[in-house]
């Protein structure tokens, strides 16, 4: 059985991870590491124009959450102090989710 966590998680999160500042709806702010980035996307407005946008995300290791994340969860990237609010949470069947953000207003 592979051990995801030490195998893959902990090996990515070590190279790639950065400090976020991790706000559930409901208890007390964490800090953990993830994954964080910007890709654009293309997207067609009506009648046709077509446009690219950034969709933020971050990668999580669900090891380091006492309590899943969830949707309305709130976090901060640590590096550029940008904050946010979960959008969608998209759990693999490996102990990794993606996090689907949009910006905090």
């Amino acid at each position: 059985m592979i051990d995801w966590d030490k195998v893959v998680h902990g090996p990515i999160q070590g190279a790639f991870g950065e400090l976020v500042t991790y706000q559930p709806a409901a208890g007390a702010p964490f800090t953990v590491s993830g994954v964080y980035d910007r890709p654009f996307l293309d997207a067609e407005l009506a009648g046709g124009t077509g446009v690219s946008v950034t969709a933020p995300v971050i990668g999580v290791q669900l090891s380091q959450f006492s309590t899943a994340p969830a949707q309305g969860d709130r976090l901060t990237v640590l590096r550029t102090g940008e904050s946010f609010i979960v959008r969608e949470v998209q759990p693999d069947s490996h102990g990794w989710a993606k996090l689907l953000l949009n910006v905090s207003s």
